[in-house]
C-alpha cells in the first residue's frame, strides 16, 4: 500500500487525513451535540467519527442537567425502569450524532461518519445473546452509519461473524493481542463472504477492529518495574529499562503488519473486487497515562494509511496544539520485533498481559454499566438527587447583573471551549497552556487506578501504624484535608502531615509515631523545595539509625515530577515506591493527581470511589455545558466579576466536618490570583460575626456538609444574605464529594483569573522569599550566625522589628509614647476600609496558640471592620504568601516569631530547623518590605503562650 501524503494543513488533526488516518472522538453527551460543539470539531479539526461506551454515558448522565427535561417528560407520561430510561437517552444521542455525521458518511462513500453503541457488557460471554442484543440496538437506532460495539472475546468473535453476515456494522472492541486480531479479521472476512453468497450488498458494510494501546504499556511497565526491584545483573537491568514504554506501540505496529498481509491476500482481493472495504484497525486508549511520556505519544507513533485513531477530548486538544504528524506506523519494524522478543526473554508473557487486560477491560465496562444504571435510577427518582454538589447564590442586583452579563460573554464567545482547548490567550497569552493537565486527571487516574489500590493493600498487609507526609503547600494541603475529613480508617495507618520547620512541631510529630512502623511519603513536585528535602534528611537519618542504611529506604515513598532531584534521591536511596506527578499540573491544582491520591490511598480512602465521584463534577464543567449551567464557570464568574468590583475578600465558611477544605482553597485562590496588584484574598476560619462588622469588600462562600451541618452557621449566613452581602452556598451530601469541590474550584479559579486578566498558574512572588531564605541559610553555613537586628521597641519580653520606612511612620504616630502598645496602635491604625489584616505566625501550630490568635484576629476585625487572615509559617509562604506580596497592596501584617525552646540540627548541615524557620521569617518580611507592604514583626521569648497572652491583652486594650 502507498502512503498518502499532501501539503499539511495548519491544524495537525486535519493533516492526519493526508496520511490516510481518520480521527474519531471518544466522547459523547447531549449538550456536545446540541451546543454545536461536535459540529465545531467536525469543521475545525476534520473529525470523522465518534465512539461511546457505558462509562462515558454514565458520567454524561450523572454529571449534567442535559437529560433532566427528557427524564421528567418520560416519567410524567409513563414510569420506566433504569435500563429503558438509559436506552431512551443513549439511542436519542446516537441517532442525533449519526445524523450530524451523515454528510461525512456519504462524502467518504461509507468509509467514515460513524457513531458506535455498545451491547451490554454483561453479554460478553454469550454469543447468542450478544447477537440478539446487537440486532435489537441496530434496529432501534435505525441509522446506516451506526456501528454496534462487540468485545473480542471467544464468545464475541462468532457473534461478530454472524452480525457482519447480516449486514450489521460492527466496532470490535477490547482488542489487545495480535493473534486475537487475526481471528477477528477472519470473522469479518467470513461474514462478508456469507453476506455476498446471499447476494447482499457488501459495499456498505463497515467495521473497525479497536486495538487498545496505552493500557498495555501501563501493565507491562508495572511488571518491568517490579522485576527491576529484584534483578541485580546490570545488563539485564538495561534490557528491562529499554522496554519501558515501548511494548504497546511495538505490538500495534506488528498488528498493522498483519493487517497489511491479510488485506493483500487473494481471498480478500475477491471481496475487494466486489466493492468490499477493509476492516480498519482503530487505535483506542490513546490518551497518555504516564507523565514521563509525551502527551501525544499514542497518536504520533501510530499514524498510518487506512487506520482510525479515537481520542478523548484532552488528547484531541493537545495534539491540535502541538502534534507532529508523520507516517510513523511502518517505521522501525525491526526494533518493534526486537522489543517483543526481549520482553519474552525477560520472562514477561505478553499473552498473559493481554488476556488479563481483556478480563479487566470487560470488568471495567461492567462496573461502568452498573454505575450508569445506578445513576439513571437516582435521576429517575429525584432527577439528579444529591450526587452532584449543588451551588446557589444570592447577589445584590447590580453585582448579579454584572455576573449575568459576564456569563453571557463566556457563552457567546466560546470561552469554556477555549479553556478546555488550553488556549493561553484566555489569560495572558504566555505559557498558560502548559499548566492545564488537571483538566483530564480524573479520567487518567481512573483508567490506571491499580497503583493506588496496590498501595492501599500494601500498607494494610505491612501493618504500618502511621503514614507521615513530608511536604509543603500543594503537596501537603490536600492530604491534610483528607486526613481531617476522613479521620482514621479502620485497618489502615493514621496519616500525619508535617509541613512546618518549627522544631516544636517536628518533635510533636516525632513523639506520635513509631519510626520503625511508619511509612514516610516525601512529596515535592520540583524535588528542590527546601522543606521536604530537609524533612527527608532528618527522618531518613533517624530511621537509618534504627534499621540500618539498607532498610531505611524501604520505609520511604516519593511523589514527584519525572526527572526531578527528588526522583534521583529516591532512586539512590532505594525508596520503596516512586510515584510521578504530571508536569503540566501545578502544585495547587494537583489534589486529584498522585500528590493527593497517594496519601489518600495509604490512609484507606477508597480513591476509586473518590475519583469517580469527583468526575461527576468534571463532566458537569465540560466545554459543551452552557455557561449558566456550568457550576465551575458560574462560580468563577462570580469570583472574577466581584473581585473586579472591589469585593476581593473571599470569606470561606465550612461545616466543621470539612473545615480544612478552607486551607486548600486558601492556596488555590491566593497563589493563583494574587499577582500584578490584583487578587482574591481568601479569608479562612474567621468566625462569622454580626453583619455590622463587615464592609463592602467581601463575598461569602458557605460550603455546607448536609450530613453534619451547624445550625449557628446556617443562621449567621442567612443574616448576611438578609443584610445584602453576596453569598454563595454549596451543598455537599457526603464527605466523598469534596473531590467535586477540588475540581469545581480549580475551574472557577482558572475562570476568575481570566476575568481578572492575570496568569492563573504561576507564582512569581513565592520564589522571591525562597531566594532570600537561601541567601540567609547559605550565610549561616559560612558564619554560623544570622545577621544581627535592632528592635524598635522592647517590652515585657517582646521585641518589635520593622523596616526603616514603617519604623519612621510608626515612631511619628506613637510620638513620645514609645511603648509596645503605642507602636501596635499606630500600626493597626493604618487599616482603612477595604484593607485586611494578617497574622503571620512562625510558631508551633498547636491548639492553644490557634485559640489565642483567633481571639486576636476577631478583636481586630470587630474593632476595625476589616477582613482578617491567620497563617502559620512557613506553610503559608507556599500558599497565601503569593497574594500578600504580589496581590493588592491592602494588607497590614503582624508577623509573629519566637525563640525556640528546643532546636533540631538538620543532618548534613550546620544550620538547625530553628535557623531555617528564622531565615524563612526574615526572608518573608524582607520581601514584604521590598513590596512596600505595611509589616511589623513581633518577636516573643521561648514562653510563646505567655507572650501571646500579653499581646492579646495589649491589642484588646488599644482597640
Amino acid at each position: 500500500m502507498v502512503t498518502l501524503q499532501a501539503s499539511q494543513p495548519k491544524n495537525p488533526l486535519q493533516s492526519l487525513q493526508s496520511y490516510g488516518q481518520s480521527v474519531w472522538l471518544d466522547y459523547i453527551r447531549r449538550s456536545l451535540i446540541s451546543s454545536g460543539e461536535l459540529q465545531h470539531l467536525i469543521d475545525k479539526d476534520g473529525l470523522q467519527g465518534v465512539t461511546s461506551n457505558p462509562s462515558i454515558f454514565e458520567k454524561a448522565i450523572a454529571g449534567s442537567t442535559d437529560y433532566d427535561s427528557a427524564l421528567s417528560t418520560i416519567e410524567q407520561s409513563h414510569d420506566r425502569d433504569a435500563m429503558s430510561l438509559y436506552e431512551t437517552f443513549a439511542i436519542a444521542d446516537i441517532q442525533a450524532t449519526a445524523d450530524l455525521l451523515k454528510p461525512i458518511y456519504e462524502q467518504t462513500k461509507w468509509r467514515d461518519g460513524y457513531i458506535s453503541l455498545e451491547v451490554s457488557p454483561y453479554l460478553a460471554d454469550d454469543t447468542q445473546q450478544s447477537i440478539s442484543e446487537a440486532r435489537r440496538l441496530w434496529q432501534a437506532v435505525d441509522r446506516p452509519n451506526v456501528m454496534i460495539k462487540v468485545p473480542a472475546t471467544s464468545a464475541g468473535i462468532p457473534a461478530i461473524q454472524q452480525l457482519i453476515s447480516e449486514g450489521i456494522n460492527v466496532n470490535v472492541t477490547l482488542l489487545f493481542a495480535q493473534d486475537v486480531y487475526e481471528q477477528v479479521a477472519n470473522a469479518f472476512i467470513t461474514g462478508l463472504e456469507l453476506l455476498a453468497a446471499k447476494d447482499g450488498d457488501i459495499r456498505r458494510i463497515a467495521s473497525v477492529a479497536s486495538f487498545f494501546v496505552s493500557r498495555i504499556d501501563n501493565a507491562v511497565d508495572n511488571l518491568i518495574t517490579a522485576q527491576l526491584k529484584t534483578v541485580t545483573d546490570a545488563a539485564q537491568r538495561d534490557v528491562l529499562r529499554g522496554l519501558l514504554g515501548k511494548v504497546a506501540i511495538a505490538n500495534a505496529k506488528l498488528a498493522y503488519q498483519r493487517y497489511q498481509t491479510i488485506y493483500q491476500s487473494s481471498r480478500w482481493q475477491k471481496l475487494s473486487s466486489q466493492g468490499a472495504q477493509t476492516q480498519r484497525l482503530l487505535w483506542a486508549s490513546t490518551g497518555t497515562k504516564n507523565p514521563q511520556y509525551s502527551d501525544v505519544r499514542y497518536v504520533e507513533e501510530l499514524i498510518g494509511f487506512d487506520t482510525v485513531n479515537t481520542v478523548p477530548p484532552a488528547t484531541l486538544s493537545v495534539f491540535r496544539a502541538h502534534g507532529q504528524p508523520r507516517s510513523s506506523l511502518t517505521e522501525s519494524l525491526d526494533e518493534a520485533r526486537s522489543t517483543l522478543a526481549n520482553l519474552q526473554q525477560a520472562g514477561i508473557s505478553l499473552q498473559q498481559v493481554t488476556d488479563q487486560l481483556l478480563a479487566e477491560g470487560l470488568q471495567l465496562f461492567r462496573n461502568a454499566f452498573d454505575q450508569l444504571l445506578s445513576v439513571v435510577e437516582e435521576k429517575r427518582t429525584a432527577i439528579l438527587g444529591n450526587k452532584l454538589n449543588s451551588l446557589t447564590y444570592k447577589l445584590p442586583e447590580p453585582l448579579n447583573k454584572a455576573v449575568q452579563a459576564s456569563l453571557d460573554d463566556w457563552q457567546q464567545n466560546g470561552k469554556i471551549r477555549r479553556l478546555w482547548a488550553q488556549d493561553a490567550t484566555l489569560w495572558t497569552g504566555t505559557d498558560e497552556n502548559k499548566w492545564l493537565g488537571w483538566l483530564g486527571i480524573t479520567e487518567d487516574q481512573l483508567a490506571h487506578i491499580d497503583h493506588l489500590k496496590q498501595l492501599a493493600q500494601e500498607v494494610q498487609d505491612l501493618e504500618f501504624t502511621h503514614v507521615l507526609l513530608l511536604g509543603m503547600g500543594g503537596s501537603s494541603l490536600c492530604p491534610e484535608v483528607m486526613k481531617l475529613t476522613f479521620g482514621n480508617k479502620q485497618g489502615f495507618p493514621e496519616l500525619l502531615v508535617l509541613d512546618s520547620t518549627d522544631p516544636a512541631q517536628i518533635k510533636a510529630i516525632e513523639r506520635q509515631i513509631d519510626l520503625t512502623r511508619t511509612l514516610f511519603i516525601v512529596s515535592s513536585k520540583s524535588g528542590s523545595t527546601l522543606e521536604p528535602n530537609i524533612f527527608k534528611q532528618y527522618f531518613f537519618d533517624q530511621v537509618q539509625k534504627l534499621l540500618g542504611a539498607e532498610s531505611a529506604g524501604n520505609r520511604f515513598i516519593a511523589v514527584t515530577d519525572p526527572g526531578s532531584k527528588l526522583q534521583h534521591i529516591a532512586e539512590g536511596d532505594d525508596f520503596r515506591h516512586l510515584f510521578f506527578g504530571v508536569p503540566s499540573i501545578g502544585g495547587r491544582y494537583s489534589a486529584l493527581s498522585n500528590f493527593g491520591m497517594v496519601p489518600a490511598a495509604a490512609m484507606g480512602v477508597d480513591v476509586a470511589k473518590f475519583l469517580d465521584t469527583a468526575e461527576v463534577m468534571v463532566h458537569s464543567c465540560a466545554p459543551s455545558v452552557p455557561a449558566k449551567e456550568n457550576p465551575g464557570v458560574v462560580l468563577g464568574n462570580i469570583l472574577g466579576v466581584l473581585a473586579n468590583q472591589g469585593r476581593d475578600k473571599v470569606t470561606l465558611s465550612m461545616s466543621p466536618g470539612i473545615a480544612d477544605l478552607g486551607a486548600w482553597l486558601e492556596q488555590l485562590l491566593a497563589e493563583s490570583t494574587g499577582k500584578e496588584g490584583k487578587g482574591l484574598i481568601p479569608v479562612d476560619q474567621e468566625p462569622l460575626g454580626n453583619p455590622s462588622v463587615y464592609g463592602d469588600d467581601r463575598i461569602f462562600a458557605y460550603i455546607r456538609l448536609e450530613s453534619a451541618a451547624d445550625s449557628a452557621q446556617d443562621a449567621a449566613v442567612t443574616a448576611l444574605e438578609q443584610a445584602g452581602q453576596p453569598v454563595v452556598r454549596i451543598s455537599i451530601a457526603d464527605p466523598y464529594q469534596i473531590g467535586q469541590e477540588f475540581f469545581r474550584w480549580e475551574i472557577a479559579t482558572a475562570v476568575a483569573g481570566s476575568i481578572m486578566g492575570i496568569h492563573a498558574f504561576n507564582q512569581p512572588d513565592v520564589e522571591a522569599s525562597k531566594i532570600v531564605t537561601h541567601q540567609l541559610t547559605t550565610e549561616y553555613e559560612k558564619s554560623g550566625t544570622l545577621p544581627s537586628e535592632t528592635p524598635i521597641a522592647i517590652e515585657a519580653g517582646i521585641q518589635l522589628f520593622t523596616d526603616s520606612k514603617n519604623a519612621s511612620v510608626l515612631s511619628k504616630a506613637a510620638g513620645t509614647d514609645q511603648s509596645l502598645g503605642s507602636y501596635l496602635r499606630a500600626h493597626l491604625n493604618q487599616l482603612k476600609p477595604g484593607d485586611y489584616c494578617t497574622l503571620l505566625a512562625y510558631i508551633d501550630r498547636n491548639d492553644a496558640h490557634q485559640i489565642q490568635l483567633q481571639i486576636i484576629r476577631e478583636t481586630i476585625r470587630d474593632a476595625k471592620k476589616v477582613a482578617t487572615c491567620l497563617g502559620f509559617g512557613p506553610p503559608f509562604l507556599h500558599s497565601t504568601g503569593q497574594a500578600y506580596k504580589g496581590g493588592p497592596n491592602s494588607g497590614v501584617f503582624l508577623q509573629i516569631t519566637c525563640d525556640d525552646a528546643t532546636d533540631i540540627l538538620v543532618p548534613q548541615q550546620k544550620y538547625t530547623f530553628g535557623v531555617v524557620k528564622a531565615a524563612q521569617a526574615r526572608g518573608d518580611f524582607q520581601v514584604l518590605a521590598d513590596r512596600d507592604r505595611r509589616a511589623l514583626r513581633i518577636h516573643l521569648s521561648k514562653d510563646v503562650q505567655a507572650g501571646l497572652s500579653t499581646l492579646q491583652t495589649i491589642i484588646e486594650q488599644i482597640l
